[in-house]
């Protein structure tokens, strides 16, 4: 079969040809230990390496082996031949399938993030595989495995490129190098494992082990630590999971984005818009605030919400860091806070507290819970509050469980007013944001109703002009400007680039509002 006819500015290419073969290992090792099982067996146990019954069939069953494995290497190689990409017309498409045919295709304009993937084997081999997210897709909208590292590379460079609005043009490939990057952050091993040590697993596990010891010991029964067995397995399998995935991580800023490293055995490296970040949750468990960690995760448009340790992994932003990381980062996510002095905002907003008089709001700007409606939350009216600046609407809430949700203006797609009955009891509501799925579900709690309806009618008008100010996709346009980080790596950037007329950006027309919806719950 002929490949399709290349259009546009890209010719298509297929993938590497080991590729199959790293995708489809197990079931060649499948193969192999369906057949040499028993033979390896007897092998071990120091018998014949066949069973002598078997003499007569041994030439039927090694038939039967050999044609299984072929028709298994000619699946590989048919899989690999009829797996094309190509990069052409503001799309990038995967086609895939021999007998039942599939293409994927992604506007570059909407593209959320790339990362590059690499398994233990695909490292092995130099390979890489690339995962493009665009928003409204459940999972990856485009899966194009595996590709040598250096050309996998080179294709994100140049679809982000593109997306970013550093070039655009019929350039292909090969003329466009990577952008280059600026380390701003690593977590030191050290400080990993202690975080894991110090997580709020650890605290479940201890209160676990306490119930299960004084059980035994009240029951007289040792065998309860038999079924122990299993959990045990899976907790070890969990901690090992979280160090594989946040070991070596690190994070850099480029013209394309933010760039994160991560991975012991299976390394990761995504890219992320600064500007596709829809909203940013910095969490601080009760045990790390002695050594002041924190942790940061984002709602990316297609990242969607995953149960899988690699799909938590993607939403991080930060595993465990201090409070000088936080801020370095917040200020990548949104370099322009809308704030005079932010430092003192966002630190309000990680350890502020309100006094416990009867007054709204707790001196440092933040609205907090009502007092009359303490005994709703005994330890936490005091810290849940909001803080709306020019650019971002700041939520804070836990009394020990520190939590800070920081989510701009036009990533708000619709809000909703909750109120039970004990709330409006005590005249308290809740408002809710809704942005895309993620780890990140903003919520101001309690607030007083007039605080509450006051700030959904200007969050509404907030992030309709918010929308309107928004002229781009492409996040450069808007970032560029208000980041001295990503204007500098431009500029060092740009005579490694070929020279190439930049279109100039089109204004959108003004989107609408977000969706109002206010009820009683």
């Amino acid at each position: 079969m002929s490949p399709p006819a290349a259009t546009g500015d890209g010719d298509w290419k297929r993938v590497h040809p080991a590729s199959p073969f790293v995708r489809g290992w197990v079931a060649l090792a499948a193969v192999g230990f369906f057949f040499g099982r028993d033979a390896f067996e007897r092998m071990l146990q120091g018998r014949d390496f066949l069973d002598p019954n078997l003499n007569g069939r041994v030439p039927w069953l090694l038939a039967g082996g050999a044609v299984v494995l072929l028709l298994t290497v000619g699946g590989f190689i048919l899989s690999w031949y009829f797996t094309r990409y190509q990069v052409a017309e503001g799309y990038v498409r995967v086609n895939t399938g021999f007998l039942f045919k599939q293409q994927r295709q992604a506007r570059l304009d909407r593209v959320q993030a790339i990362d590059i993937v690499q398994p233990l084997l695909a490292r092995i081999f130099g390979l890489a595989e690339l995962k493009f997210e665009v928003a409204d897709a459940g999972e990856s909208a485009v899966r194009l495995a595996y590709l040598p590292l250096h050309q996998a590379k080179q294709l994100r460079a140049t679809i982000l490129a593109r997306a970013a609005g550093v070039v655009s043009g019929p350039e292909t490939i090969e003329e466009i190098p990577e952008a280059p990057e600026h380390v701003v952050l690593a977590v030191p091993p050290g400080r990993l494992i202690g975080a894991l040590l110090l997580s709020e697993q650890t605290v479940g596990i201890l209160l676990g082990a306490a119930v299960v010891v004084t059980t035994s010991v009240l029951l007289e029964n040792n065998a309860i630590f038999l079924a122990l067995i299993p959990g045990i397995l899976g907790i070890g399998a969990a901690y090992w999971s979280s160090f594989n995935k946040g070991y070596n991580f690190t994070a850099a800023i480029s013209p394309d984005g933010i760039r994160l490293r991560y991975g012991l055995l299976d390394t990761q490296a995504q890219t992320l818009p600064p500007g596709r970040i829809q909203a940013l949750m910095v969490t601080q468990p009760p045990l790390w605030r002695v050594f002041g960690w924190y942790r940061m995760h984002v709602n990316v448009a297609g990242y969607g919400v995953s149960a899988s340790s690699e799909g938590a992994a993607r939403t991080v932003l930060l595993p465990v860091g201090l409070k000088s990381d936080v801020m370095r980062m917040m200020s990548l996510v949104l370099p322009d806070p809308g704030v005079g002095d932010p430092e003192r905002v966002f630190t309000a907003g990680l350890e502020g507290l309100a006094p416990a008089g009867p007054q709204s709001s707790a001196g440092d700007g933040f609205v907090t819970t009502p007092r009359r409606a303490r005994l709703l939350a005994p330890l936490g009216w005091r810290r849940n509050g909001f803080f709306a600046t020019r650019t971002a609407l700041v939520i804070r809430s836990g009394r020990w469980w520190r939590t800070l949700v920081l989510v701009p203006h036009q990533r708000t797609q619709s809000m909703a007013l909750h109120q039970g009955p004990l709330a409006r009891r005590f005249g308290v509501a809740d408002l809710v944001l809704h942005t895309t799925a993620g780890p990140v579900s903003p919520r101001v709690f309690q607030a007083g109703v007039e605080q509450a309806v006051e700030l959904f009618d200007q969050q509404s008008a907030r992030a309709r002009e918010a929308r309107k100010r928004q002229t781009s996709e492409q996040w450069l346009a808007q970032v560029a400007p208000q980041a001295p980080e990503v204007a500098a790596a431009v500029e060092a950037e740009q005579p490694q680039r070929p020279a190439q007329p930049v279109q100039p950006v089109q204004p959108v027309q003004p989107q609408t509002s977000p969706q109002e919806d206010r009820h009683n719950g």
